[in-house]
């Protein structure tokens, strides 16, 4: 297996004698532990420093992932929102907010690896693919040795459990996010032939009444808990008015086969 080990020139303050730990961004899938990939599974028990995004006073998705997977002497790094949905994205306080909080983060993480320590942060489906872990892996460049392990996406584990492939042939996948102004996801849901639309909670009613402004309100699914227990597949017409914030739509695509 190729690593997937970010190259890094040397760290500010250290030397090449200087022993430093690196810090893993680890993909931990959908949500059930066994599509945990097999190097991320190695490092989720091995880790002796665990470091996790939540909510305040939530337990955090990604650390409900592993749960009974950490060794016992793990040293848990919860890192702490300070505004999730209180703030408008467009609010300069928002931007503010999430800098200082990312800049703490780094610093949290920093004190771990100079010590000379390992540290996984984990990260719900892949680091890459619209995470938090992004903002953490380019504020580490020319910090700290970072590796990064891809995990399977929020949206593969939903159209996998929908019972019916995503695309056929040439068809156009197009990925939204529900937070978009309504008339702009309208344009691209009538535009593509496969749609994934995420972070779709509160935004549901929006959604709803952009898919229909589409003409596409018949071929519209919402995934809730892809791939674990409470999982739930209902028409879009069908789905009730309050969701999880990691719910996921999908449009089938319907193209070319033999």
């Amino acid at each position: 297996m190729t690593s997937t080990a970010t190259p890094v020139s040397a760290v500010p303050g250290t030397s090449p004698r200087t022993a430093i730990g690196t810090v893993h961004g680890v993909g931990l899938g959908p949500g059930a532990q066994d599509l945990l990939s097999v190097r991320a599974d190695k490092l989720v028990r091995g880790a002796r420093h665990v470091a996790y995004f939540r909510k305040e006073g939530r337990a955090g998705r990604a650390r409900r992932i592993v749960d009974g997977m950490l060794r016992a002497d793990a040293v848990e790094l919860p890192l702490e929102y300070p505004v999730t949905t209180e703030i408008p994205l467009g609010d300069p306080r928002y931007n503010m907010a999430l800098s200082a909080f990312y800049a703490d983060s780094i610093a949290r993480l920093r004190a771990v690896v100079e010590a000379g320590e390992d540290v996984v942060v984990l990260c719900e489906g892949d680091p890459f693919f619209y995470g938090s872990f992004m903002h953490l892996y380019t504020r580490l460049q020319g910090v700290a040795p970072v590796c990064v392990v891809p995990g399977i996406t929020g949206m593969s584990g939903a159209w996998t459990v929908s019972g019916t492939p995503i695309t056929w042939g040439d068809d156009m996948l197009t990925v939204l996010m529900a937070t978009l102004p309504e008339e702009e996801l309208a344009r691209r849901i009538r535009a593509t032939d496969a749609l994934v639309v995420m972070k779709v909670g509160r935004n549901l009613p929006k959604l709803c009444r952009a898919v229909a402004a589409a003409g596409r309100e018949d071929e519209a699914w919402l995934v809730e808990y892809a791939t674990m227990p409470e999982q739930k597949v209902t028409r879009l017409r069908d789905a009730d008015k309050a969701t999880p914030y990691f719910s996921i739509l999908l449009i089938h695509g319907q193209g070319r086969r033999p």
